[in-house]
């Protein structure tokens, strides 16, 4: 296992890359954004020449040639160290965007063409207007609306949600998104996006812009550390004239070797790879930053701003309280409530009866007794029940069932409409119930939450 893992983390073709950029970065142009490794490289450049001039002079043979030669190459490894762990870390960012490429390109596409004839094609072929098929185990190669079918699909890879969502033609859940992945039954899809503009290429664009800018912290970090190294130049150089006073001979490379040990190096050579692995870890946690400062941004956050439904709600609205209002009694508010909800076949509409049954109220089987039943349909926002008896039962939105009592003559209670405000400003969702075109009660719904999710939030 560990072996797998080094293995990924240093990927060989990864390593190659850097190691070719490490050299690429001693470019004084891209080295003087850092100015501790600036320096650390104008006197590498020094040491070379003196070690040139040891040979040219014949004094290796009194050892100064290999004891200048060693201080070199350790700064020019310490430069080559420096970039390469800031290569490495472009790098795999930059790999992110490959994969990203990678499979948009070759995901096959099922293009059905004329006549009905399937042909498999790169998706990044696939234009706007294009129809395609999926079946269960393929990868939706383009963004699409579904215009047949009904499907299963995994959009893990795009949303993070790892519950399969269900994906059908008609009404508003019937969009895909290149990536995802079928894991159910045959859709087909018309292409509704031009190439280079689906989600997944939009994607790319954001990993590739990601800028390596400097935050406000590294930025003040980097004075500081530009300071101290003034600081110890100044040192060094009083060195030279308290050494003559002496009659001491201090070699240049032991003061450059003095030097490059007194300033902060190491924090120099790695500041800038910190900031793009923070950039590269929130990535693999399929979260794109497009700068170093949203990664130093977030280290600060202490308020969680989410998607409610589906991120910590179970997703279905529940039933959760019966109000009924004045001068009704309670029993029979809540048996009024199931009888408008045995048509209801919403999640909602079932969870009414489930809370009414938990409440001890049973309730008559009407399918024999004469009863019409009244379906919940998105155009009337309400369903109910005509009982042979005459008494008619409505159960919906406030608004549809206020504009029906109201159309019959009666007053909207105040009594109502301030459960209706309450229930909404905690975030719950009112449904009013009327018997014969007079209101008589609010049903509250409630969004509930996750088991456990505070203590995903703490960890």
């Amino acid at each position: 296992m560990k072996e797998n893992k080094s293995a990924s983390l240093f990927p060989k073709e990864l390593v190659i890359e850097s190691m070719k950029q490490s050299f690429a970065k001693l470019d004084p142009r891209t080295m003087f954004r850092n100015p501790i490794m600036f320096i650390v490289e104008i006197v590498t450049f020094v040491m070379l020449i003196v070690t040139i001039w040891a040979v040219a002079t014949g004094a290796q043979n009194q050892g100064t040639f290999g004891y200048n030669l060693f201080v070199f190459i350790v700064l020019f490894l310490t430069l080559l160290f420096a970039n390469f762990a800031e290569a490495i870390a472009e790098a795999r960012g930059k790999a992110q965007a490959d994969s990203l490429r990678k499979t948009r390109e070759e995901t096959p596409a099922k293009l059905i063409g004329a006549g009905g004839s399937i042909t498999s094609v790169s998706s990044s072929k696939l234009k706007k207007g294009d129809v395609f098929i999926c079946e269960a185990g393929d990868m939706i190669p383009s963004d699409g609306e579904i215009i047949e079918g009904l499907a299963s699909i995994d959009e893990s890879a795009i949303t993070g949600e790892s519950a399969p969502v269900i994906r059908e033609a008609g009404g508003d859940k019937s969009s895909v998104t290149g990536g995802t992945k079928v894991l159910s039954d045959q859709i087909r899809v018309v292409v509704t996006t031009q190439p280079g503009e689906s989600f997944l290429d939009k994607m790319i664009v954001l990993v590739e812009g990601a800028s390596r800018k400097k935050t406000p912290n590294e930025i003040a970090l980097t004075i500081l550390l530009a300071g101290f190294t003034l600081v110890f130049v100044v040192v060094c150089g009083t060195l030279k004239p308290m050494a003559d006073y002496s009659n001491t001979q201090i070699t240049i490379a032991a003061f450059i070797s003095l030097f490059v040990c007194l300033i902060p190096t190491t924090i120099g050579g790695l500041l800038s790879a910190i900031g793009i692995a923070g950039m590269d870890r929130a990535l693999r946690a399929n979260v794109i930053t497009k700068s170093g400062k949203a990664v130093e941004t977030a280290g600060d956050i202490d308020t969680l701003l989410l998607d409610k439904t589906g991120t910590i709600t179970i997703g279905n609205r529940k039933a959760t309280q019966f109000y009924p209002v004045s001068g009704i009694e309670e029993q029979a508010f809540v048996q009024a409530c199931l009888l408008a909800s045995l048509s209801d076949e919403t999640p909602e509409g079932k969870s009414i009866v489930e809370l009414g049954r938990e409440r001890g109220i049973r309730i008559r089987d009407l399918s024999t007794s004469g009863s019409k039943m009244i379906k919940f349909t998105a155009e009337t926002k309400c369903s109910g029940v005509d009982l042979k008896d005459g008494i008619r039962i409505r159960k919906g939105a406030f608004d549809a069932i206020r504009k029906m009592s109201e159309a019959a003559g009666n007053k909207y209670p105040e009594e109502v409409a301030d459960l209706v405000q309450k229930i909404t400003s905690n975030g719950g969702t009112p449904l009013v119930v009327s018997q014969d075109d007079f209101i008589i009660g609010v049903i509250e719904l409630q969004d509930i939450i996750k088991p456990g999710i505070q203590e995903r939030f703490e960890r």
